[in-house]
């Protein structure tokens, strides 16, 4: 037993025993008890050994990390930095360090912390690095750009202790990745640094685990499991209003979303999107006769607006605020009595993590009401509900690092010091996700990073390291220097242009493609506010104010999140035991039951393929429940397989749950169809001619400093970087077919907007496992589906103007239970 166990097993009166009195008095003049899982983390960090605390939201994690810091600067003072604390987000970092001022101020301990963030003032980064204060809270980008500085080794000799707050946010991504080489880099500088990390979510931890250990070892890293919350109570709305059959808004329900937020007493409403915030925001606007303070916080609006809704929620003046993801880590608001989600959700543990807002304490059972958009938004917020009460998590382990990430990595130790490549290697495969780095995959890198590559190497622009006589690299120039420190961080966004009410204030930003399609005269929805479109200057968009309600809204690239695979297996469970239907509203029950008359149910281990005629056209549509990334991919493969057997196939749009091919002929040997072998010569053939994996490329040569967005004195416009990482890319695949950026692009194309992992799996329980309906006019379940085409383009060559009749038409024909 560790520890850091073995804490957990104390009494309250050896609580005293690792405890300080100044500190067991502060608890006990609050009125508070120190829960089991701090005690730990107190122990653990006596014992000095690295901890990973599970606790629900509301447990005392933040409190915990810092709690052994605390106590150790208290009693033994501290020169220079401490402890570092990294999150995900700036607004949490901001949130942590105003709550971490109550205990050093109430105990009066000799203790100094600030925040560092890409918002912090120039002079007081430059005073930070001089004067450092003894906890400093940032993010992985600042904390990347710190150790890219010369003086990086003397900033952080001292540290004792990292704390990753949110650590499930991180791992597994680009940004997890960063932050991996830079705690190796951080243990190269203070060998005696031990690491924390805090989560509400995981669904790894085993995993997790050895992400957080310096050498990749789970078992060097204790597990420290916080204390039983009280189960939440999550319920779906019961509106009164027909269910719709499709979209995504949940404007049918808002009403009753604002007769909630009325009930209660400070309400967080959740969205999946930024443009759906905005909708949900205008139309609770609209409804408020009680004129309820009402905000609305997302990603793209202006700073000072987002701090400004932020302060009003922690002061308690709001009644309710329409958020997406910005506000769903860790922001501690004990005031929140209600979180409503509307739209599915489309993970569990992001669920989870939500819900956790409100109530925020462990004796106050969090209270949450999904809202589903459609029907079948119905059967995933029912899944859901079932998750949440049964305890079970979803999420993918990590995966291995990006080489863009690496090279970026690469490039920002040699703008600090000169290093020798066997070092670097020695010290990046310490990182988790670089453990399995090959040695050939490492040299690559630094190849690229050194001059670009063997097709690029004649180029002096990619020529950003110099070789020493001793085998060291530096950097090249001051130029190169300054490019990195400017373009550094993994999260490649579109291009956005700012908005600005012409001579007033500026509201945020939107992506430059959206501004770029508007017509002076639009309106469009931003910042809750109806503005006309007046034109772009200098990379702003002017605007005015106007009426009317019948906007354009903003979109937002990547906004839409998949469904998870534990949530899909649970919906198809739902389908196929129509003893659980009792606990679905009437109308979606209904539907389900003519969906059985007429056709059949998707069943767990088989794939739903039916098909019919419908106009001048044949549908098939397939109930395959792996999310949209992976069938927008089986759509493309399904079409040029249609193709090659002469069926004429116009078209394709996919949802979470089915996707739905339409051609001039009818489909036949629909298991052929279905073969793995579509993920062979099918696959390279698509890859290599879509637009996609130029996509990723311009992403991958973002990050890895091919392509640079910021350049002193000037900013590219997204045209710009497109056109440039498009010529690059033509170039490598016609010269270098195995560059190591193009290796990075394919693997990220697999992993991510392709899903082809999942498609893989699903096309080999698929094998001989199809069950083919024919049918003689669209199902009940194929209506969701097909209303979807001509909403959104899903293939610049396969956009099909499908339906000439009414949406109720086709829906009265797939419920007609007359043969």
């Amino acid at each position: 037993m560790s520890l850091a166990e073995a804490a957990v097993r104390k009494t309250s009166a050896d609580a005293q025993e690792l405890l300080p009195d100044r500190f067991a008095g502060w608890f006990a003049g609050r009125g508070w008890r120190p829960h089991a899982h701090q005690l730990a983390l107190v122990a653990a960090a006596q014992a000095g050994r690295h901890a990973l605390v599970i606790a629900p939201t509301g447990g005392g994690k933040t409190l915990a990390g810092f709690l052994p810091s605390l106590i150790e600067i208290s009693e033994a003072g501290a020169e220079g930095l401490h402890t570092l604390y990294i999150s995900p987000l700036k607004a949490l970092a901001v949130d942590v360090h105003r709550n971490l001022e109550t205990p050093i101020a109430e105990m009066r301990l000799p203790v100094t912390a600030e925040t560092r963030t890409g918002d912090t003032p120039q002079h007081k980064r430059q005073r930070q690095r001089e004067r450092p204060p003894n906890i400093l809270l940032t993010t992985p980008e600042s904390l990347t750009l710190l150790l890219s500085y010369p003086d990086a080794a003397k900033l952080f000799r001292g540290l004792r202790c990292v704390v990753l707050d949110e650590i499930h946010a991180l791992a597994g991504t680009k940004r997890g990745d960063q932050l991996a080489l830079c705690l190796t880099r951080l243990q190269a500088i203070a060998p005696g640094c031990r690491r924390v990390g805090l989560s509400a979510t995981v669904a790894w931890p085993d995993a997790l685990r050895a992400w957080l250990a310096t050498d990749a070892n789970a078992g060097s890293v204790d597990l420290i499991a916080g204390g039983e919350s009280v189960d939440a109570q999550v319920g779906m709305l019961a509106t009164r209003e027909q269910m719709p059959w499709s979209g995504h808004m949940a404007v049918h329900a808002l009403p009753e979303v604002y007769e909630e937020i009325r009930r209660a007493g400070t309400t967080l409403v959740f969205v999946n999107t930024r443009a759906q915030a905005e909708i949900v925001f205008q139309e609770l606007w609209h409804l408020n006769e009680d004129n309820l303070p009402i905000a609305l916080h997302h990603g793209s609006l202006a700073r000072e607006q987002r701090r400004k809704v932020e302060a009003a929620m922690a002061a308690g003046r709001l009644r309710a605020v329409v958020a997406t993801s910005s506000l769903d880590l860790g922001i501690d608001w004990a005031a929140v009595d209600l979180v409503i989600q509307v739209g599915a959700p489309k993970g569990v543990s992001r669920l989870v993590q939500r819900v956790g807002r409100s109530g925020h304490r462990l004796d106050v059972p969090s209270r949450a009401i999904l809202v589903p958009a459609n029907r079948f938004e119905v059967l995933e917020c029912r899944a859901a509900i079932d998750a949440v009460r049964e305890g079970t998590l979803d999420g993918d382990p990590p995966q291995p690092g990006g080489f863009d990430v690496l090279a970026q990595h690469v490039m920002a130790m040699a703008c600090a010091a000169p290093f020798h490549p066997d070092e670097l290697y020695r010290e990046v495969t310490r990182a988790a996700p670089y453990a399995d780095l090959g040695r050939k995959d490492f040299d690559d890198v630094v190849a690229f990073v050194d001059h670009g590559g063997y097709a690029l190497r004649e180029y002096e622009r990619w020529r950003r390291l110099e070789r020493l006589p001793d085998g060291h690299y530096k950097a090249v120039s001051p130029a190169m220097v300054r490019r990195l420190r400017m373009n550094i961080g993994t999260i490649v966004e579109a291009t956005t242009l700012k908005v600005k009410i012409l001579r007033g204030p500026v509201l945020g930003e939107v992506e430059e493609y959206f501004a770029l399609g508007l017509e002076e005269g639009d309106t469009f929805i931003f910042s809750g506010q109806m503005l006309r479109f007046v034109g772009i200057r200098e990379m702003t968009v002017e605007a005015v104010r106007a009426g009317g309600d019948a906007p354009q809204v903003p979109a937002y690239v990547g906004g839409r999140l998949p469904l998870t695979t534990h949530l899909a297996e649970r919906v198809r469970a739902i389908l196929a035991r129509p003893a659980r239907w009792h606990e679905l509203p009437d109308q979606v029950r209904e539907w389900l039951d003519i969906q059985r008359w007429r056709s059949c149910l998707p069943e767990p281990d088989w794939l739903l393929v039916e098909s019919f005629p419908r106009g001048r056209k044949h549908f098939m549509v397939a109930y395959c429940f792996e999310g949209r990334n992976a069938h927008q991919t089986l759509g493309m493969l399904l079409t040029r397989r249609m193709e090659r057997a002469g069926l004429a196939p116009m078209g394709f749009v996919a949802t979470d749950y089915v996707i739905a091919v339409w051609s001039m002929k009818p489909v036949g040997n629909v298991q052929a169809l279905f073969d793995e072998d579509m993920l062979g010569d099918d696959l390279e053939a698509w890859m290599d001619e879509s637009s996609m994996l130029k996509r990723t490329f311009r992403n991958v040569a973002v990050i890895a400093g091919l392509i640079e967005r910021q350049y002193p004195g000037e900013r590219k416009t997204g045209k710009q970087v497109t056109f440039n990482s498009d010529l690059i890319y033509d170039t490598l695949r016609r010269h270098e077919p195995q560059h190591i950026l193009l290796r990075a692009t394919r693997r990220d194309a697999a992993r991510g907007l392709t899903d082809i992992e999942r498609l893989a799996g699903m096309l080999k329980r698929a094998k001989d496992r199809i069950l083919h309906r024919r049918l003689d006019r669209v199902s009940p379940l194929a209506v969701p589906v097909l209303l979807e085409i001509g909403k959104e383009r899903v293939d610049g060559e396969a956009v099909d103007e499908l339906l000439d009749e009414a949406a109720q038409e086709l829906i009265a024909e797939a419920t007609d239970r007359r043969p």
